[in-house]
């Protein structure tokens, strides 16, 4: 080829480009609703083609279109709208409602429904709401979201600290009562990161779990990740930068009212020479920082959505942080007209940096191993070092360790590697039938070490080091058919599943290290005789069948029926299947035609169910004799073998029976939209850890997991949702939840279960008690009866032990001995809330959007063992120790101050109710125009805070406490040990600053 022949075909190119250029352009606009609010993620899509795009979180979208072009603009719930293209640079729309998709599709267990035709109760959290405001896991989107759903952390503010969920109440109490999150299918999945999430259900009622059997009982939350779209490739930037504090202190006591208060207890006290504030010296200014990468796309044939997260948290306790680093990956395939491929792809690294908090006070040393808590006793007129340069050693009460020191010299370092795949084919056999199957493999590497040097004083340095893995295998294979029977459709599901887990654990620990310079790196550098080695392997299976219909006739009667088969190898020989039912009818009032050309009621429709689920929450082996093994305790000496456990041939799975009615309710056209439910659970045959025989196989004082009884929880759900206002350029949106829980212990096969999670230094006082005919984990006590005045006692109380004198506590004599002893213990207060509620406002004009979110819980008892410590005598206190009970003060509530038993009554049970202003956002979304100046789609910033305001009569740091004391935070002891606050780390108020970006 010339010279010439290839500068002709080149001009030629370039002319046929430039005619294109000419032809096409770029359009952009917006989707809206008919009330003036965005529509995320509606299709774009050129009318006849495969060219398409999809509206950003604003509704906004961009597009290279021609003249004469049909643009098709659909979302679900919304009629299809099209627009021919004339010219127009931008193009504003508006989707109506569509009366025959009434409102969006929602996931269920292995499908999804549109919200109209479910008959089960399913709370909804989209995308939208979980990116309101900055959070640091989506676990706590769901706190005040979703009616009856209740979400704490398990340790106020601290950085990478566990979250505990709740859907409707505990239904257990020696398992676990968490429910079962399913991650794009995959059961027992990690949370993603908020950003990545497109939307969270929480299946609450058994019509909705029944299908997931033996783990429903707990609720199962189903989270959905976000997918790639047919278009041009879309990248998002979101970065968020916060400030935070505490959102409280105490008002302890400085140094000189510090040597007045305990000169009142004991005149020879001495001043020291310090006015340390500890709560200054422990508490610093923390910040977190997060940032978030994606992008996604796809063609007529593949998607894809890829993402990279990195979160950082200094905690506002000095030497705590937490970081954390995730990717997540979706790709999906359409390889044929009949076959589709997807993988889902998520790894995280996480480490955590912790000091000491919510001890559980067992240390030799008088507890003296929180740094919260340490910080509230330790005396104020002493500095962190004397005058030799050693840590400071407390002036009063119990020896305990420096403050300072513990939350600076000690190491507590987690890292944690998680890391999941799953694979799904789905084949269409027929255009009615499906077939689908998945693989998923996931993995937990968690390694812990622990180091206090030699420095201290009170106590023996030591090193350790502890690993777990733990690895996943999933396999789940289900047809899927669909068939139009006259008026009505039919859908029915059915499959296998198989689900096998295992964990290996190490774990070794030294004393008297050679050098504190080793940390926990070289546990050789210790002494021999101090050098523990521990060890083990478990293992658990779970293979099941299940099976759905869903049958709606004429769009008006709704009927739902699941059962699944479970075995599980965490039980006996003889009890390892069970099988769970379900059933669930559904009338859609508003489809008959009396109603059906209302102009008020606009969507009514009756759901009821009922079915059984269940409980399978506790480690393997349960059901099985096992032995332990001591290790020896110094050179040439033998390990021995002991029994550990009795079998139990009986064990076998909780199972919830449930009831749930409710009513869906749209008014004017949806603009009031109104659900309520009415549930009632009762769960039979309760797992629980108790004390077996005397002597069993030659051993005593051993616990075997038994079947011990039945709970009740029942209660009522309300979610309303409003547009108030829906102006062109100004809109107002409420949403409230309220939900109230009811619990009741039925039975207990042996009886009252009393138990303590005080510190174990409290001496092992009894706390909270489960009794038949009374709510779960009452508290337990003496009931305080004020200050003894001197002379003859008032009727019905009595003195305890040696404190006799006027200013002395006086206690209800329970049992008429005229003593108070354990005779005289008493319920004494209640931890659970009346009800719980949110409520959020989300307020738009132009092109600022304002959310506002409360938070609360109305009449849940807390018990203050914080006061308890305080009013001890032995320790620092709060300023109110100054009222108390004195011979010219002889009206106050408040004992006399002297050293006094650490005793557990009435006296510091309070009202835990608080309203909470959870978060508050204002953005700014740019304009499109100046938006594409800067060539993006999308630029908005927000500025936000959170845990802004509390409204409580607690005098605690938090009401919204989760101590777990002397349980240790095991399994089951959030089911129970509610309403302690004991050394918890603080909550923590935040201004956070948010810039996303779009191109």
């Amino acid at each position: 080829m010339n010279l010439k022949t290839k500068l002709g075909l080149v001009m030629m190119l370039l002319f046929n480009i430039s005619l294109f250029a000419q032809d096409g352009y770029n359009l952009t606009g917006t989707v809206t609703d008919e009330t003036s609010m965005p529509v995320p993620g509606a299709n774009v899509v050129i009318q006849n083609t495969t060219t398409g795009t999809s509206t950003d979180f604003d509704g906004n979208f961009s597009i290279t279109v021609s003249n004469g072009d049909v643009l098709e603009f659909s979302s679900i719930g919304y009629a299809t709208k099209a627009v021919n293209i004339t010219g127009q640079q931008t193009l504003n729309v508006v989707l109506a409602e569509d009366a025959s998709q009434l409102e969006e599709v929602v996931v269920v267990g292995y499908g999804s429904q549109k919200k109209s035709d479910i008959t089960g109760s399913v709370s909804s959290v989209k995308s939208e709401e979980l990116n309101a405001f900055p959070l640091a896991s989506a676990e706590q989107a769901l706190q005040g979201r979703a009616a009856g759903v209740v979400v704490q952390s398990n340790n106020g503010g601290e950085p990478g600290a566990p979250i505990a969920i709740r859907v409707r109440g505990n239904t257990s109490i020696g398992a676990s009562s968490g429910p079962l999150v399913v991650v794009d299918g995959f059961v027992g999945a990690t949370m993603p990161q908020p950003n990545d999430i497109e939307s969270i259900e929480v299946l609450k009622d058994a019509s909705a779990t029944a299908i997931y059997g033996s783990r429903g009982s707990g609720g199962v939350v189903l989270v959905t990740t976000k997918k790639g779209r047919t278009g041009k490739i879309s990248v998002e930037v979101n970065t968020a930068y916060s400030v935070q504090s505490t959102a409280n202190r105490l008002d302890l006591l400085n140094a000189d009212e510090f040597a007045r208060y305990q000169q009142i207890i004991n005149p020879a006290y001495e001043q020291g020479p310090a006015n340390t504030d500890w709560q200054d010296v422990i508490y610093k200014t923390g910040s977190t920082a997060n940032h978030q990468f994606s992008f996604s796309g796809g063609s007529e044939n593949i998607n894809f959505y890829a993402s990279a997260n990195y979160f950082k948290q200094e905690g506002i306790v000095t030497n705590s942080d937490f970081e954390k680093m995730t990717f997540l990956s979706n790709i999906d395939a359409q390889v044929t007209d009949k076959l589709k491929l997807g993988m889902n792809l998520f790894g995280s690294r996480d480490t955590k940096n912790g000091v000491l908090t919510q001890s559980t006070g067992e240390t030799a040393n008088g507890g003296g191993d929180d740094v919260i808590s340490l910080a509230f006793r330790f005396a104020p007129d002493r500095g962190i070092y004397d005058e030799d340069g050693n840590f400071t050693q407390n002036s009063v009460g119990d020896g305990v360790e420096n403050p300072w020191a513990i939350a600076n010299e000690l190491v507590n370092e987690t890292k944690v590697d998680r890391y999941r795949t799953n694979f799904y084919a789905n084949y269409d056999i027929l255009d009615n039938l499906a077939f689908k199957t998945t693989f998923g493999y996931s993995t937990l590497n968690e390694t812990v070490g622990s180091f206090k040097p030699q420095t201290f004083q009170l106590s023996t340095g030591f090193a350790s080091l502890a690993n777990r893995r733990t690895t996943n295998l999933l396999s789940e294979n289900y047809l899927t058919y669909n068939a139009e029977i006259g008026k009505g459709n039919l859908t029915l599901l059915g499959g296998y599943s198989y689900q096998k887990t295992n964990t290996i654990r190490f774990s070794a620990l030294t004393q008297e290290l050679l050098s504190d310079d080793f940390l926990f790196y070289n546990l050789a550098a210790g002494e021999v005789q101090t050098r523990r080695v521990t060890s083990s392997f478990s293992e658990s299976e779970i293979q099941s069948q299940f099976g759905r219909l869903n049958y709606d006739y004429d769009d008006k009667y709704l009927l739902t029926a699941t059962v699944r088969r479970d075995g599980a190898s965490n039980f006996a020989e003889n009890e390892k299947y069970a099988i769970f039912p379900s059933g669930a009818i559904g009338w859609k009032v508003s489809n008959e035609d009396f109603l059906k050309n209302s102009e008020t009621i606009s969507n009514l429709k009756l759901r009821a169910s009922y079915g059984v689920t269940g409980n399978q929450a506790i480690s393997p082996y349960q059901s099985l004799a096992e032995l332990a093994v001591t290790p020896a305790t110094a050179i040439e000496t033998a390990p021995s073998v002991s029994v550990a456990q009795e079998a139990n041939p009986d064990l076998k799975w909780e199972s919830s029976y449930q009831t749930n009615i409710g009513v869906d309710l749209g008014l004017l056209n949806n603009k009031i939209s109104l659900s309520l439910d009415y549930y009632n659970i009762d769960t039979k045959d309760l797992l629980l850890e108790t004390a077996t025989s005397p002597a069993y196989s030659g051993a005593v004082d051993l616990e075997v997991f038994s079947n011990v009884g039945e709970i009740n929880n029942k209660g009522f759900e309300v979610t309303l949702s409003t547009r108030n206002i829906s102006k062109e350029n100004f809109s107002w949106t409420t949403d409230f939840n309220i939900a109230t829980n009811k619990n009741e212990v039925i039975a207990l096969n042996n009886g009252d279960i009393i138990d303590s999670a005080a510190p174990g230094y409290f001496s092992g006082k009894d706390t909270y008690i489960l009794r038949e005919g009374e709510a779960i984990g009452l508290f337990w006590g003496l009931d305080y009866q004020g200050v003894y005045q001197g002379g003859d006692l008032p009727a019905g109380t009595a003195l305890k032990g040696g404190f006799s004198e006027a200013g002395d506590p006086l206690f209800r004599d329970v049992d008429g001995s005229g003593e108070i002893d354990t005779g005289d213990q008493t319920i004494m207060g209640d931890p659970n809330p009346d009800f719980t509620f949110g409520f959020t406002n989300n307020f738009r004009y132009k092109n600022l959007d304002l959310n506002i979110f409360f938070q609360g819980s109305q009449g849940g008892d807390i018990l203050n063992l914080t006061n308890v410590q305080l009013f001890n005598g032995d320790s620092n206190t709060i300023s109110e120790a100054f009222n108390a009970w004195s011979p010219t003060n002889t009206d106050s509530n408040i004992p006399s101050n002297k050293i006094r038993d650490r005793e557990i009554s009435s006296r510091f049970v309070e009202d835990g109710s608080y309203i909470r202003l959870k978060n508050i956002a204002l953005g700014y979304t740019f304009p499109i125009d100046i938006v594409e100046k800067l060539g993006m789609d999308n630029l908005r910033i927000s500025v936000s805070a959170q845990n802004l305001l509390t409204f409580t009569n607690y005098s605690g740091l938090d009401p919204e406490v989760s101590y777990f004391g002397s349980g240790g935070g095991s399994t089951g002891s959030g089911n129970v040990v509610q309403g302690h606050d004991f050394g918890n780390y603080p909550t923590v108020r935040s201004v956070n600053f948010a810039l996303n970006l779009k191109f």
